[in-house]
């Protein structure tokens, strides 16, 4: 699954709509296989803190190393190729990838 450059619904009473959350990651994790994993990629620091840290949180992922994430093909196409990946990159901004990677079968 991947999540790129999402709208980071800047508002407190906005972070329900945000699309990385608990009941969300819930049902991602419903639908993803074992080993199947989940691309979040932002230009916003707050954002991608709270993408990692809900990921962190759910018992049935865990975070991909930056080793693997070295080599992953997904995350240099993410990064660079995508349009809103390519304009940030023309306004000198951040990109902030997070990783996350299903690690048993729902019970």
């Amino acid at each position: 699954m991947f999540f790129c450059f999402a709208d980071p619904h800047f508002k407190k009473s906005n972070h329900r709509r945000r699309i990385i959350g608990v009941g969300f990651l819930a049902e991602y994790t419903y639908l993803l296989k074992k080993g199947g994993r989940i691309y979040s990629i932002t230009d916003v620091k707050d954002l991608h803190d709270w993408n990692d840290s809900h990921m962190a949180a759910n018992k049935l992922l865990k975070k991909v190393s930056e080793e693997e994430l070295a080599n992953d093909i997904c995350v240099q196409l993410i990064t660079n190729e995508t349009e809103e990946g390519k304009k940030v990159a023309r306004n000198n901004g951040s990109k902030y990838v997070a990783v996350y990677e299903k690690i048993c079968e729902n019970e």
